[in-house]
C-alpha cells in the first residue's frame, strides 16, 4: 500500500482576527458541530444511519486530556460479513525504524448492527471482528504522550498526532474514501485545529470532518491542535502557513514577522531550485506545525506539511537584530523538510513505491535522499540571504570533523549505513559510532563532493541533478513516477547529465570507506582546509558524562584511541588518573602536558568492582576542520565559489 499525492484544490485558509491559527478550511460559514455526550451504545445502536459512510469514518475525541488518552470510534458501512479485520502501521514514513504503534491501542470493543460482538487480536497489529452482517463500529482508547514528530501526544495545553498512529485500518477497505470528524474538546472551546487534510465539513476552528481519498492519503496529513500562534505567506503561488504551539505563552516573544519573511525566502528558493522556469509548488497548500519545547529538535516530512519540534529559544525574538545560530538552525531544520516535499516524498527509491507499513523497507539509498536534504538545508538558506557564507562554511566544517570523529566509516559504507537504518542508525548505543557513519552526514558530504566535481568537470550541477529525478521521477507527470529510483540508477543518471564516469567514485565512496576528496575539491573553488586541535576527551576517544559531585561516567569508548588501550568501557566510573581524582580539567591538564612515551594510569569502577590499568598516552588524529575563504582567491576559484554558493546576485 502505497502513498499518492492528493491534490485538493483551491480550499481556502481562513484568517482569524486575533491572530490565532486557522486552519485550512472549506467553508467559512459552518458553525462548530455540537457536541453531545452519549454512551458507546447509544451510538453504536444507529453508527452509520445518519451519515452513511462508503469507506471507513472516524472519529477522534479527547476522552482523558490528564491521562494522555485520545478516544477513537471507526465506523464501517460494509465490513466483510466473514469477519472484518483491522490493522495499524508499525512505522511512519521518514523514521526508519519499527514503531509498534498498536502497543498504545487499548479497550477496543465493537459493535455490529448496534449489538456488542466479540473482537479478537489476532497479531501484534491486527484485530478481527466475530463474522456478523450489518454496520460495524470500533470504538478504542490510544495513549498518546510522546513528545516527538512521530506519533501523538495530549494533554490539558495541546494535542497532535499522526494518524499512522492512531487510526486503525480496515483491511480491503484501505484504497476507498475515508473521513475523519475531529471534536474539540469541552474543556478547551478556544483550541483551534491545523492539518493539510481536507476539509469536508468544518468549523472556523478547523474542528469537524476532513476527508481523504485513501488510508496512505489520510495518514500523511499530521494535527495539531491547540492555542495556535499562526503566519503565512505565500511562495510559488501557493498559500503556506506556520502554526507554533503554545500560543498563550508565545504571542508576544516571537517575531512572526522576520519569520514569515524568512520563511518566505527559503521557500521560494528551493521551488525555484525544481522549477525554474514555472516557480510553481507541487502542492495546493503548505503548512509547518511547530511544537517548541525545552530542548527538543527534530521534524518529520509529509506530502504537504512537516511537524517540527525545536526549543523555544530557537525562535526569533522582537529583539532580535541578527539571526543567532539556533534560530539558524531552525531555519535549517525548516528548510531540510520542506526540500523533503520533493525529496523522498516524490521523488522516491523503488522499495518505497509502494510503502509497505507493515514490515521494514530497507533501501541503500538513504544517504541520496536523506544526505542530499541535509545538503542543501543550510545551503538553501545560504542562498536565500539568511546565513553569511562564512556561517555556512563553519557548518560544514562541523559536519565534516563529526564524519572524521566517527569510526564506523571505516566500518560501513554509506550504502550499507542506508539499508541498516533499522537495526543501527535508529537503534544507538555506545557502540553505534564505532560501528555505522550516519548517512545523513556522510550523505551530505558525498552530495558535496558530486556538486563540485560536477562544476569543476562539466556544465553542470548538482541542482540540474535534482532537477532530473525530479522531472523523471517526482513530478505528476513523471515517466517513471510510479517505479521510483533503482538502487543502481545514480551513477547512470549522473553518467547521462555529466558526460563523466562516476563508477569508480560510487565504487570508492558510496559502496567503500574512502572519503571523497574534499579538501582538494574545496582548494579549487578558493576554500582554504585547516586542522584544528580537538579537545583532550576527543583527543584521547573518550565520551563522558559528570555525574553528582563531579564524578566522570564513561559514555562512549572510541575504536582505536587511548581509551580503547587503557580497557575502558561504557558505564565504567573513572576514579582516578595518575594518582589524582579523576576530572575534566585534569584529563584536559595531563593531555596538554604529555608527551610521546608517557604512561598513564587510569582506576575505575565497573559494576563495583575497581578495576586498575595503564597505557601508552598517545592522540586520535585531529578531526576537527576549519574552513574559510582564500584571502586571494584566484578570479576561477572566486568565479566557482560564488556559483556555488549562490552569492552571484
Amino acid at each position: 500500500m502505497g502513498f499518492e499525492e492528493f491534490h485538493s484544490g483551491s480550499t481556502p485558509l481562513l484568517r482569524h482576527d486575533n491572530g490565532v491559527c486557522a486552519p485550512f478550511l472549506a467553508d467559512p460559514t459552518m458553525k462548530p458541530p455540537t457536541r453531545s455526550r452519549s454512551t458507546p451504545a447509544d451510538r453504536a445502536s444507529h453508527p452509520a444511519a445518519q451519515t452513511p459512510a462508503v469507506g471507513p469514518a472516524y472519529r477522534v475525541s479527547v476522552e482523558d486530556a490528564q491521562a494522555h488518552r485520545f478516544l477513537v470510534e471507526l465506523d464501517l458501512s460494509e465490513p466483510t460479513p466473514t469477519g472484518q479485520e483491522f490493522w495499524l502501521p508499525i512505522w511512519i514514513p521518514g523514521s526508519y525504524l519499527v514503531r509498534e504503534f498498536a502497543r498504545h491501542v487499548l479497550q477496543l470493543q465493537a459493535w455490529c448492527a448496534g449489538k456488542p460482538v466479540a473482537v479478537d487480536k489476532i497479531a501484534k497489529n491486527h484485530w478481527r471482528v466475530a463474522p456478523c452482517r450489518g454496520p460495524v463500529r470500533l470504538r478504542y482508547t490510544v495513549y498518546a504522550f510522546d513528545l516527538s514528530v512521530r506519533t501523538a501526544y495530549l494533554d490539558d495545553a495541546r494535542g497532535f498526532f499522526n494518524p499512522s498512529s492512531l487510526l486503525l485500518a480496515a483491511t480491503g477497505q484501505e484504497q476507498r474514501p475515508h473521513t475523519v470528524d475531529i471534536v474539540c474538546p469541552d474543556f478547551a472551546p478556544q483550541w483551534t485545529l491545523a492539518t493539510t487534510l481536507p476539509a469536508l465539513r468544518c468549523a472556523d476552528n478547523g474542528f469537524g470532518t476532513r476527508q481523504a481519498g485513501s488510508y496512505a492519503e489520510l495518514i500523511d496529513h499530521p494535527v495539531e491542535m491547540g492555542t495556535l500562534l499562526r503566519l503565512e505567506f505565500s511562495a510559488g503561488g501557493v498559500r503556506h502557513a506556520m502554526v507554533i504551539a503554545h500560543a498563550d505563552q508565545l504571542r508576544d516573544a516571537v517575531d512572526t514577522k522576520r519569520l514569515t519573511r524568512d520563511l518566505q525566502r527559503i521557500c521560494s528558493a528551493q521551488i525555484a531550485l525544481f522549477e525554474p522556469r514555472s516557480k510553481r509548488a507541487p502542492f495546493a497548500q503548505y503548512l509547518f506545525l511547530v511544537a517548541p519545547t525545552a530542548d527538543g529538535y527534530g521534524g518529520l516530512e509529509h506530502a504537504d506539511s512537516t511537524a517540527l519540534m525545536c526549543s523555544r529559544r530557537s525562535l526569533p525574538h522582537p529583539r532580535m537584530t541578527e539571526a543567532d545560530s539556533d534560530y539558524r538552525d531552525f531555519l535549517g531544520l525548516c528548510s531540510h523538510e520542506y526540500f523533503h516535499a520533493w525529496n523522498v516524498k516524490r521523488i522516491k527509491p523503488q522499495a518505497f513505491t509502494p510503502y509497505d507499513l507493515e514490515r521494514e523497507n530497507p533501501t541503500g539509498l538513504l544517504w541520496l535522499f536523506e544526505g542530499f536534504t541535509a545538503y542543501y538545508d543550510d545551503l538553501m538558506v545560504l542562498r536565500a540571504g539568511l546565513m553569511t557564507p562564512q556561517q555556512y562554511l563553519d557548518g560544514l566544517a562541523r559536519t565534516i570533523g563529526a564524519v572524521l570523529r566517527t569510526p564506523g566509516r571505516l566500518v560501513q559504507s554509506v550504502a550499507e549505513a542506508s539499508f541498516d537504518a533499522w537495526t543501527k542508525f535508529y537503534r544507538p548505543d555506545e557502540n553505534t559510532a564505532n560501528a555505522t557513519v550516519s548517512y545523513y552526514q556522510l550523505g551530505a558530504l558525498i552530495a558535496l563532493s558530486i556538486d563540485l566535481r560536477l562544476r569543476r568537470e562539466s556544465g553542470v550541477t548538482l541542482d540540474d541533478l535534482m532537477r532530473l529525478l525530479w522531472t523523471r521521477y517526482g513530478r505528476i507527470d513523471a515517466p517513471l513516477r510510479l517505479q521510483g529510483v533503482a538502487e543502481d540508477a545514480l551513477p547512470a543518471l549522473l553518467a547521462e547529465l555529466s558526460g563523466l564516469d562516476w563508477r569508480g567514485f560510487f565504487r570508492r565512496h558510496v559502496h567503500g570507506t574512502t572519503l571523497p576528496p574534499l579538501k582538494a575539491q574545496l582548494a579549487q573553488f578558493g576554500v582554504t582546509w585547516t586542522a584544528q586541535d580537538d579537545t583532550a576527551l576527543d583527543a584521547l576517544g573518550l565520551g563522558v558524562q559528570e555525574q553528582a559531585g563531579g564524578w566522570l561516567s564513561v559514555q562512549r569508548v572510541r575504536s582505536g584511541g587511548w581509551a580503547e588501550r587503557a580497557g575502558l568501557a561504557a558505564g565504567d566510573l573513572l576514579v582516578a588518573l595518575n594518582g589524582e581524582r579523576a576530572r575534566k580539567s585534569l584529563i584536559e591538564r595531563s593531555h596538554a602536558l604529555s608527551r610521546p612515551g608517557d604512561v598513564w594510569r587510569i582506576d575505575s569502577l565497573r559494576q563495583d568492582r575497581l578495576m586498575h590499568a595503564q597505557a601508552p598516552w598517545f592522540a586520535l588524529p585531529s578531526s576537527r576542520v576549519q574552513l574559510q575563504v582564500a584571502a586571494r582567491p584566484q578570479a576561477t576559484q572566486r568565479q566557482r565559489l560564488r556559483a556555488w554558493l549562490g552569492q552571484d546576485g
